[in-house]
């Protein structure tokens, strides 16, 4: 029997509001388990699972086609959606002003340290533009833009560290979530639309200036597993991109826990690179996999081998899907106790404490205890 999709709240904003600049919370592994038990994690693991739910085909009524989604659709994203392409072409925009540093580097491009300051110094007035500025100005304006911009920064790498990892990316779609609790995309368009131009128009183009960075400034990766990691910098493309290619479902129904939708590339096409070329465009977890392509030489069975053991799954997308949510759920908890501990710390240090994200109280108490 079909229910209804549980959704991240979004605050009551004629409530009293109070935000608090985050400080860091995360010291050592013992630590984790208190933000296992927080609102912030139960919040982002539900926007996740929201946006996942978006982007997976459904059923139609007048024909047996089902729809499917995908990244390069042409409809003009909303007015919400719209102001964060255009902050992420400003950020884009920095990387001209910062040039690589010439000559070769083992660890990192140091004009990567330039481009973080000229973020730094502007993300106040990228913040204040715009539809952004009405919507951090009607939740609590300059208060509001110090807790979301923490996500924002947190979402490009460090610059102490010349490295990005998936830390980083959980930054950035917390960011996100903040910006849904304050009412940001709340429009009259269907809730799952706005939910697919948020991965498609937001998400996908934030991965692609990522990986810009990465390649202009030759980025380490943060918290790598090495080849014992599913990729060394993203993770959320692995989810939303599975999810584009699983059995139909109708609007109401729970994601399909294995199955593929009609005229789907195989789960084994990921090893294929002219198979990964044609669906790059068009499929986030082969944009991914363009990705790895790009900047990895050598057989894919020997640089990624997690990747390459997963492509075995015989029972199709919803599968793979099934599974990378399960290994999401992991990142969020036992990594944090390995080499991972520094990224779940770069996100707690802005969650613990972040009433507009980790809160989903209409009081919006600012701890998440």
């Amino acid at each position: 029997m079909a229910t209804a999709l549980t959704r991240l709240a979004v605050l009551d904003r004629t409530a009293l509001l109070e935000f608090i600049k985050p400080v860091k919370r995360i010291h050592e592994s013992g630590d984790v388990s208190e933000f296992l038990t927080s609102l912030a994690y139960r919040d982002i693991g539900i926007f996740i699972m929201q946006l996942n739910h978006a982007v997976c085909p459904r059923h139609r009524q007048d024909t047996p086609v089902p729809q499917t989604f995908i990244i390069s659709a042409k409809n003009q994203p909303g007015a919400p959606v719209v102001a964060l392409q255009e902050l992420l072409a400003d950020i884009e925009h920095l990387i001209d002003q910062a040039p690589p540093a010439p000559g070769p580097r083992r660890f990192g491009n140091l004009s990567f340290r330039t481009w973080h300051t000229l973020l730094e110094d502007r993300v106040d007035a990228m913040l204040e533009a715009g539809v952004l500025g009405e919507t951090t100005a009607a939740a609590g304006g300059e208060a509001a833009r110090e807790e979301i911009k923490s996500y924002l920064l947190g979402g490009f790498g460090s610059s102490q560290r010349l490295d990005y990892g998936t830390g980083h990316e959980l930054s950035f779609v917390a960011f996100l979530g903040c910006l849904w609790k304050l009412g940001h995309f709340k429009t009259e368009q269907e809730e799952a639309e706005v939910e697919r131009e948020i991965v498609f128009s937001i998400i996908e183009p934030y991965l692609a200036l990522v990986r810009k960075l990465i390649t202009t400034y030759t980025l380490e990766p943060a918290g790598s597993h090495g080849v014992w990691g599913l990729d060394d910098h993203a993770f959320v493309p692995y989810i939303f991109g599975s999810g584009q290619l699983t059995r139909p479902i109708d609007e109401n129904d729970p994601m399909p826990l294995e199955g593929s939708v009609r005229g789907a590339p195989k789960t084994g096409d990921i090893i294929k690179p002219q198979i990964v070329e044609d669906n790059r465009q068009t499929n986030m977890y082969f944009s991914a996999i363009g990705f790895i392509n790009d900047i990895k030489k050598g057989p894919f069975w020997e640089h990624s081998p997690m990747l390459f053991d997963i492509s075995g799954v015989k029972d199709g997308w919803g599968k793979i899907n099934k599974g990378m949510i399960k290994i999401c759920t992991c990142r969020r908890h036992s990594s944090a106790m390995g080499p991972d501990i520094e990224s779940i710390a770069n996100f707690w240090n802005h969650s613990r404490t972040n009433s507009s994200h980790a809160t989903a109280d209409t009081k919006a108490r600012t701890s998440t205890k």
